[in-house]
């Protein structure tokens, strides 16, 4: 591949992300519809090459850019709020070994954004009953597995909770060991309650210093 050909991929790979950025933080779209929209938008109706197709980190850095430009005045109050209620959520769900995921953990969650949990467990059922029982409503999907495709899709159980959207995902407690190596940026995928009241401290503290 000649050099400014390579580089024009590049430039389109960016394109698709930023495009792909602003249907998630505007629109709240998901990252893989959003990804598909905006390669049509920027390449068009035929088949793209993989390499114009941004990876999840990429998306991920252009909508805190896009926040960063557009939402500068609302979006950090709005992931405090998030992760507070992140927190009450976990404190409730403890005996389940809840992990925070997702755009609440990685800082890039806005007006749109859910609640995204992880929880590893003896059976499933334990959570629902444990749900139910507590009058909360709840709808179960599928998720696909963070291992990857070669492993089943696990079980999702969604509700509200201080009005926010909660998505639980409801892993085997085998499926902890392994789960918490980096990202290939260095950041963490998931996070305990523990790490998740840091984020929250740390983040007050910033506002008060401001």
């Amino acid at each position: 591949m000649m050099p400014n050909q390579k580089d024009d991929q590049q430039q389109l790979r960016m394109q698709v992300a930023a495009v792909a950025a602003r249907l998630i933080a505007a629109d709240g779209a998901d990252y893989d519809s959003a990804k598909r929209k905006a390669a049509r938008q920027v390449l068009g109706d035929h088949q793209p090459n993989s390499n114009m197709i941004p990876d999840d980190l990429e998306v991920e850095e252009e909508v805190r850019k896009y926040h960063a430009l557009f939402h500068a005045d609302t979006q950090p109050a709005r992931l405090l709020d998030l992760r507070k209620t992140a927190v009450q959520v976990m404190e409730a769900l403890s005996e389940f070994s809840p992990y925070l995921t997702g755009a609440v953990l990685n800082g890039s969650a806005g007006e749109h954004d859910d609640i995204h949990l992880q929880l590893f467990v003896d059976s499933p059922k334990d959570v629902e009953i444990f749900l139910l029982n507590r009058d909360v409503n709840i709808e179960i999907s599928e998720t696909p597995h963070f291992k990857g495709a070669r492993h089943d899709p696990v079980e999702t159980v969604s509700f509200m909770w201080r009005r926010e959207g909660v998505h639980a995902e409801l892993y085997e407690m085998r499926d902890l060991r392994g789960a918490l190596k980096p990202r290939p940026d260095g950041s963490m995928p998931r996070a305990d309650i523990d790490a998740v009241r840091a984020l929250v401290a740390e983040t007050n503290n910033v506002n008060e210093e401001e």
